[in-house]
């Protein structure tokens, strides 16, 4: 059996990838953009809502020249490395610096449960932060606060009533539309888009709503 030094230095330079593939843009500011998306193997949460359960395990070791290789064949500026959770895969802060060296828009969808100073400046990181009913509230790593930047963003995937009352009081508390755009968003087939489009209306609150684009057209298919 080969030694684990062994295998990670065979390694170097590459990631474990469950997906590669070319779609629209579903969230965040980037919404509608057709998007190469890079889809990373592993996550260390288990939220309730989570809609990419099959990149928890399996995938495929790739190198970054493989991995640029197929992002290059779609002919698109804008890349999005998501998971999973991408920040779990130690050499994913190396792929996001090479993209952006490369001239590539690139958006980090990171759950906030890793620091998300290990991912470069230039990237639009779109940080969630976990609700009490996404099961894994305790795993926010509330220190990120202070590594955010105007271009990053901070989501809330709300799933009812109670979700949206905690959002709505760390937003306030916390002056999180001071640090980065704030968007509310529905979790998929729990919170009815309209009910959470009239509470953000009464409270006048300074967020983006916003419903994920990819499920209203392809439902939950994955690679689109």
């Amino acid at each position: 059996m080969e030694p684990a030094s062994k295998m990670a230095e065979s390694r170097e330079g590459m990631l474990k990838i469950t997906e590669i593939f070319h779609s629209l843009q579903g969230e965040a500011l980037q919404a509608g953009l057709p998007t190469v998306f890079v889809r990373l193997t592993g996550c260390p949460l288990r939220c309730t809502y989570c809609d990419s359960e099959y990149a928890f395990h399996g995938g495929v070791w790739m190198h970054f020249d493989d991995i640029l290789a197929e992002i290059r064949r779609h002919e698109t500026p804008y890349v999005c490395i998501t998971g999973g959770e991408p920040l779990a895969q130690k050499r994913c802060s190396e792929l996001l610096a090479l993209l952006c060296d490369e001239g590539f828009r690139v958006s980090l969808e990171t759950s906030g449960a890793a620091d998300i100073g290990l991912a470069d400046q230039r990237v639009s990181r779109v940080m969630d932060l976990k609700t009490p009913d996404s099961g894994e509230e305790d795993k926010n790593l509330w220190a990120n606060l202070e590594k955010l930047t105007p271009n990053d963003q901070v989501k809330f995937v709300i799933c009812s009533r109670a979700d949206y009352e905690w959002a709505k009081k760390q937003l306030r508390q916390r002056s999180l539309d001071s640090y980065c755009d704030v968007l509310f968003s529905p979790a998929w087939e729990l919170v009815e888009a309209r009910k959470l489009a009239e509470w953000i209306l009464q409270d006048r609150l300074p967020v983006r709503f916003q419903l994920q684009l990819h499920k209203l057209l392809w439902g939950d298919t994955p690679g689109k």
